[in-house]
């Protein structure tokens, strides 16, 4: 893909999982649901000329991956979290670039609140 190409998207949002995420003893003890929501760059055009799975991301099969992630092994930080999913999607070499959204509803937040969320962008060097 040449330069200045704008890229596709494929979105997966609303991604539920739990983990044992977190800095404190009960976040790892009980865990909590994490939401995760996923928006890779690509160049889908080869997909649509040959209507071929094989040439764009199996969405289904990400999910299972980034599921995966969330429910393995536990770090301290949202911001952690949110990196090892980013490079799970980055291993698909047609993926140019990702923007990844972790949701943690269930945060230990003293006051009430809507959301807390760490959004990061990751592309291809």
């Amino acid at each position: 893909m040449s330069e200045g190409v704008e890229l596709d998207r494929i979105e997966l949002t609303g991604l539920r999982a739990r983990g044992r995420h977190g800095v404190l003893p009960a976040e790892r003890e009980l865990g909590q649901e994490f939401v995760v929501d996923v928006s890779l760059g690509l160049d889908t055009r080869p997909a649509a000329r040959t209507d071929d799975l094989s040439r764009t991301v199996d969405y289904g099969a990400l999910a299972d991956r980034l599921v995966a992630v969330v429910q393995g092994e536990p770090v301290d930080l949202i911001e952690t979290l949110a990196e090892r999913l980013a490079q799970v999607c980055l291993e698909d070499p047609i993926v140019r670039q990702v923007d990844v959204t972790v949701h943690k509803p269930a945060a230990p937040v003293p006051h009430p609140f809507a959301d807390v969320a760490v959004k990061i962008s990751r592309s291809r060097r």
